[in-house]
């Protein structure tokens, strides 16, 4: 996936691929927008991976545009996943005042590769 940028020498590209870490959420901002979240979990290269460290890491995910959410919407846990999109950084204010930083993906494409397999 290419997003366009005025500066060659600079890109915010992801490309994932792993499963979906519970339900997909589905949210309603307060300026009526629609999206959809979902947590995609990555397990790490073997020599990525510390002694008694992680093996995955989980990344959040917000499918905004039409053809993301409907994507992301139909997700279950356990589905084998592919998203593309850039990484985005949210501030947020919380009860206290103090501010609040979120990272995560804006899904520009996705698409589930492998169906979870239903428990029995």
């Amino acid at each position: 996936m290419t997003m366009q940028n005025p500066d060659p020498d600079e890109a915010c590209t992801v490309h994932l691929r792993g499963r979906v870490s519970g339900e997909p959420e589905h949210r309603v901002l307060p300026s009526g927008d629609e999206l959809w979240t979902v947590r995609v979990v990555v397990r790490r290269p073997p020599g990525d991976v510390r002694a008694g460290g992680p093996v995955s890491d989980w990344i959040g995910c917000t499918a905004r545009s039409g053809a993301a959410r409907r994507s992301v919407q139909s997700w279950r846990d356990g589905d084998a996943v592919e998203v593309e999109g850039a990484l985005r950084r949210h501030y947020y204010r919380s009860g206290t005042g103090a501010a609040l930083s979120l990272v995560e993906v804006e899904v520009a494409r996705a698409r589930r590769r492998r169906r979870a397999v239903p428990p029995p």
